[in-house]
């Protein structure tokens, strides 16, 4: 079966290609991609080439696919695997399979399953590791969300809290702790938001800084102090650009005790700084975001470390069973990721939107593969829409959806778009 993807070849050398895929083996799937969120890892392995840690050194010979959070429906089933899975079945994958301590991932390491692909080859380690995981929700974008979404549940189960007097810790956030997500405002930090309010674990203080007015703006539009207030966390918006002191001022939403979790959502010397000062005793800074710079440093008071047993964690991607968490909140409606998305595009619009994502404003890319599409704003639909029919329906459904990208305006996008 022909394919339509887009391979690296080496460092900024994206292409789109068409091509044949291999013959299924009694041990594959193949599978029909159609939604993929573009990473900002992606962009790193595109700037990296070989160098990067998950991609071979033979890709100027091999090229692979590359996108790790895409959604499908199966189409054929290998003779080992039919018990488990059925073609028309709707999937999303955990990239980060650890298959033998291996670092290879689809969207990285393979030259046939990637997700800005038409069709795709699932090889036998995916299901192996369990890593083909079964999308009963509406829609496909949700499951497309569900790889960073894990993202966010692994870094709030990565944090932990000792016990004084014992060498015991507690895994994951404090309970109605104090809760500080820092340069929070952007695509993952809206999905942490959602998370913190709507898990079980929430806290009882949620704090989320940035420096951008518009980005907050939109953070509390969709995540209003009210919906926090319901669900019994106390939640502040600051935009610490206008402040004086804004340590001083964090601090003192806590009554002057501190956090117990402080994210930091952007790799930033300042921002991860600034997590160090405002926690309290035991306090876990979680520095979420992976920088591109493998120098990248910043300090850490380590009389702090001493006495007051403050520590730091990382977490580089969700497990399994984070997705697994991701997929069935979503599918219940408990979370809803849609609030990342800022932008749609086709397959046509993966190479530039990769190699210049750093510098494109807004949250998640959403690419539907099966469509022709250059990467556009939601809030650019209502200008496009005055000469394009498709454009006008489209931004009615966002409109109808409080600014959201929904299922209604998928369905409509993949029946009438080409």
């Amino acid at each position: 079966m022909k394919t339509k993807a887009v391979r690296i070849y080496g460092k900024n050398d994206l292409r789109l290609e068409e091509f044949e895929l291999p013959e299924l083996q009694e041990d594959e799937i193949l599978a029909h991609v159609i939604s993929d969120s573009i990473c900002m890892s992606s962009y790193k392995a595109a700037k990296q080439g070989s160098d990067h840690k998950r991609i071979p050194d033979d890709i100027h010979i091999n090229p692979t696919m590359i996108g790790h959070e895409f959604c499908g429906e199966i189409v054929e089933v290998g003779e080992k695997w039919k018990s488990q899975f059925k073609p028309g079945s709707k999937f999303s994958i955990q990239p980060a399979m650890n298959y033998k301590g291996s670092l290879d991932a689809p969207g990285y390491s393979y030259r046939w399953i990637g997700g800005d692909a038409t069709y795709v080859v699932i090889p036998n380690e995916v299901m192996e590791m369990n890593c083909l995981l079964e999308y009963s929700g509406e829609g496909y974008f949700m499951a497309s969300l569900s790889e960073p979404m894990s993202c966010i549940v692994g870094a709030f189960n990565a944090s932990y809290h000792t016990v004084t007097g014992s060498y015991v810790h507690h895994m994951g956030v404090v309970k109605g702790g104090n809760m500080a997500i820092l340069a929070g405002a952007g695509a993952m930090g809206l999905g942490a938001i959602d998370y913190a309010i709507h898990s079980e674990r929430r806290p009882g203080l949620l704090v989320v800084t940035d420096t951008d007015g518009d980005r907050l703006q939109r953070a509390e539009s969709v995540y209003p102090v009210s919906e926090a207030a319901r669900c019994g966390v106390q939640l502040h918006f600051v935009n610490t650009k206008n402040l004086s002191d804004p340590d001083q001022y964090l601090l003192s939403l806590t009554g002057g005790k501190g956090f117990d979790d402080v994210f930091v959502f952007a790799p930033v010397r300042v921002v991860t700084e600034q997590a160090d000062r405002i926690m309290g005793r035991d306090g876990c800074l979680n520095f979420f975001a992976g920088p591109t710079n493998p120098d990248f440093k910043a300090e850490f008071n380590f009389f702090n470390v001493h006495y007051a047993s403050t520590h730091v964690v990382g977490t580089s991607g969700g497990n399994t069973a984070d997705m697994i968490e991701s997929l069935n909140l979503m599918s219940h409606g408990v979370i809803n990721p849609a609030v990342m998305i800022t932008h749609i595009g086709g397959l046509d619009a993966v190479i530039p939107t990769t190699l210049h994502l750093p510098e494109i404003p807004g949250g998640k890319k959403l690419i539907y593969t099966n469509i022709s599409m250059e990467l556009t704003a939601l809030t650019d639909f209502a200008r496009l829409g005055l000469t394009n029919p498709l454009y006008k329906k489209l931004d009615e459904l966002v409109t109808k959806h409080n600014g959201l990208w929904n299922t209604e305006a998928e369905k409509y996008l993949l029946e009438y778009a080409v």
